[in-house]
């Protein structure tokens, strides 16, 4: 009984995680799992991988002091298991595609603009809305490709106290640029290379700026200020109903602002007791907190009891997406 109480939340997170996988596995005509396109039958052998790996990654990051190093180990084998894919499948090997002829270049403008330029909703936007109203700001912190990149270069050292100037005007002018693009490429019905070669500037310049200027502040300036996709989640996150408060036990002693990455922790933030709205509920700054004032909440549960909920959604959202072709 003290092994089954010790390790419940592995045990949740590989039932569910396992579940998820096999009606995926069993119901789905065209194969998802990367490794049932290569071997048959071999599909079951990466559920139970996977729902391992599930478990096993919730057994490090229940521990607040773990969290931001097997978050961020595992989001960079995330990144690298995504564009290893990418590029894969793009060189010729069409299996690691869902569909060959209708690639989705993993550029966060596409995410946005994607869809207004086509009149509706694909595969891409429906996995993107589904982890918000799942995990709400998750995607920031654990699913995304790009993000991923951003916070390696970003936690090479500790980021400034004050808030990145002209941030929110800033990301409010990529996305609406974002969007005005897609309703022109649209209106005048400009062709598809011409659009993929837009997205990839688009994306390299935003490899650019991860390498130049998080870099310089230490902070993750692209998924905060740059990312369209980025600012859609910051007010969407709120459908969600998990949330991360500052108690009233806080001292205001300023720790906590080492740890965010997010530009979520100003002094402003301390001072009003709640996150910015940038925060993505990663929990790197929990144990900086000498007083234990920076929590989770979820409804009427306890704080702990909240964490443990959002930790069993995010990983197993990430172990399943880990497994499956998204390209």
């Amino acid at each position: 009984m003290n092994w089954l109480k010790q390790n419940k939340l592995s045990i949740w997170t590989f039932a569910i995680t396992s579940i998820i996988l096999s009606m995926v596995q069993w119901k789905v005509e065209k194969p998802m799992l990367l490794i049932e396109r290569f071997i048959p039958y071999s599909g079951w052998g990466m559920i139970l991988i996977l729902a391992i790996y599930s478990a096993f990654l919730i057994s490090k990051m229940k521990d607040p002091e773990k969290t931001a190093v097997w978050r961020r180990r595992s989001w960079t084998l995330f990144s690298i298991v995504f564009f290893t894919q990418l590029i894969l499948g793009t060189s010729g090997f069409d299996k690691f595609l869902m569909n060959p002829e209708k690639l989705h270049f993993p550029i966060p403008a596409l995410i946005v603009g994607g869809p207004i330029y086509r009149g509706h909703i694909s595969f891409m936007p429906i996995l993107f809305l589904s982890t918000i109203i799942l995990s709400g700001p998750a995607w920031c912190s654990q699913l995304c490709y790009f993000g991923a990149i951003d916070n390696i270069v970003a936690a090479k050292g500790k980021p400034n106290r004050k808030s990145i100037p002209y941030r929110n005007v800033l990301k409010h002018t990529f996305l609406f640029f974002v969007v005005i693009v897609a309703i022109l490429f649209r209106l005048f019905n400009v062709e598809l290379n011409l659009i993929s070669a837009a997205a990839a500037l688009f994306g390299i310049a935003g490899f650019m700026i991860i390498l130049i200027v998080s870099t310089d502040l230490n902070k993750m300036y692209h998924c905060t200020v740059y990312c369209p996709v980025g600012t859609l989640i910051r007010y969407a996150k709120y459908i969600n109903p998990f949330r991360m408060y500052i108690d009233s036990n806080c001292t205001e002693c300023m720790a906590c602002t080492k740890t965010c990455y997010y530009d979520a922790l100003s002094i402003k933030n301390i001072q009003n007791r709640i996150p910015d709205v940038t925060c993505t509920l990663c929990g790197d700054c929990i144990t900086s907190c000498h007083t234990s004032s920076i929590k989770y909440k979820f409804l009427n549960l306890k704080p702990e009891t909240a964490r443990n909920l959002w930790l069993i959604i995010t990983i197993t959202i990430h172990s399943v997406f880990l497994g499956l072709a998204r390209l």
